[in-house]
């Protein structure tokens, strides 16, 4: 879903129009970021005792359905008007933190998961707040290179992360440094990083949370899907000891994309290419579809009409926001109904409360 070079000069003209939305620039998630500085008043605590009895999550041989907005834990109000429209709630919210703003904050988690969601954290080293308009320049801030992750420049800063999230009680999500094949982020395939480095930084990680004893932690390995001349994505794979989940993101409606392609055409190359190295279940991190040709609810459909097949795919995230496209479907009625009709199947009947552990094996591709 990101800048490719066609891609990029789809942006530059599109902005020479002044707003030709279904070519402009794409999904970031952190472009609408002035919330994400605000934080809960106090730590709090979740009402519901988590229950260690309480299950897998999702249960075998069903698929979970959640969002990510730009207000993410601040704001529920998208949230609501999402659930309105579609007649049921999101079993998982998923929101961004940056490594230079957000402290670890147990409120802001809590209030996710007092609304009966698992909280999906994309935690994202960099400092979004010095993310410049021109995109091309997104990805240099060298204070966030692989290397200085690797050094332990920031091991004060994940353990006090670890610690917090340990101390929560129930598991929660981690979406680490998402779609690291691209050179969008800091910690992609830009900035000065060099090959290999992605693998030990990730393992760094992942090594503190395990020494402090955060065991309650779904870690999602989350690469873009794959397009012409990507790199390929196993030489950023950390391995299976080191990965829960794989997390993909890809939006019918971006730079790049002016023909029409459906959920499978979008997926399905990225998941044989995954495939090749890991049967770790399959979420999509990200999608979304853009309205400005009519299209939203046929593609909604499609995706829900596909989804089925794809048994190693255990649940969705759409994005329910407006960055540059209007990707909601509470904006559009025809959509929300697409939406709302997909989402009635049993396969989607999943409930997420605190206690329950991550589905960790599956069967099927």
């Amino acid at each position: 879903m990101r800048l490719t070079v066609p891609r990029f000069l789809a942006v530059v003209f599109g902005a020479a129009l002044g707003g030709y939305v279904f070519l402009v620039a794409p999904h970031m998630p952190g472009g609408t970021r002035p919330l994400a500085t605000r934080h809960a008043a106090q730590n709090g605590s979740i009402s519901v005792k988590p229950d260690k009895k309480a299950g897998v999550f999702p249960p075998a041989g069903k698929k979970f359905v959640g969002i990510m907005t730009s207000d993410g834990p601040y704001n529920y109000g998208t949230l609501d008007k999402f659930t309105e429209a579609i007649g049921r709630a999101p079993s998982v919210y998923e929101f961004s933190q940056g490594w230079a703003v957000n402290k670890f904050n147990a409120g802001v988690i809590n209030s996710v998961a007092d609304r009966g969601m698992l909280p999906l954290i994309s935690w994202e080293p960099w400092n979004y707040h010095l993310m410049p308009i021109v995109d091309p320049l997104r990805d240099y801030q060298p204070a966030y290179r692989l290397s200085h992750i690797i050094g332990g420049r920031y091991d004060n800063y994940i353990r006090s992360w670890a610690e917090g999230i340990k101390a929560l009680g129930y598991t929660v999500a981690i979406r680490f440094a998402q779609e690291m094949n691209g050179f969008w982020y800091p910690w992609g395939v830009a900035n000065g990083n060099r090959p290999g480095q992605y693998v030990r930084a990730w393992r760094h990680v992942h090594d503190i949370f395990t020494q402090v004893g955060a065991t309650n932690v779904i870690w999602i390995w989350a690469p873009n899907v794959v397009w012409n001349n990507s790199p390929k994505l196993v030489q950023f794979y950390p391995g299976n000891n080191y990965v829960t989940w794989i997390g993909l993101s890809g939006y019918y409606g971006t730079p790049g994309m002016g023909n029409y392609e459906t959920f499978n055409e979008i997926f399905g190359p990225t998941i044989s290419e995954v495939r090749a190295f890991t049967h770790k279940p399959i979420i999509i991190a990200e999608t979304g579809a853009t309205e400005v040709s009519g299209l939203m609810p046929r593609w909604i459909k499609e995706m829900f009409r596909e989804l089925p097949a794809h048994k190693g795919i255990i649940g969705i995230v759409w994005f329910e926001a407006v960055d540059v496209v209007d990707w909601r479907v509470a904006s559009y009625p025809e959509a929300a109904a697409a939406f709302g009709a997909g989402y009635a199947s049993p396969l989607y009947h999943v409930r997420w409360s605190p206690g329950m552990t991550a589905l960790l094996t599956l069967s099927g591709k």
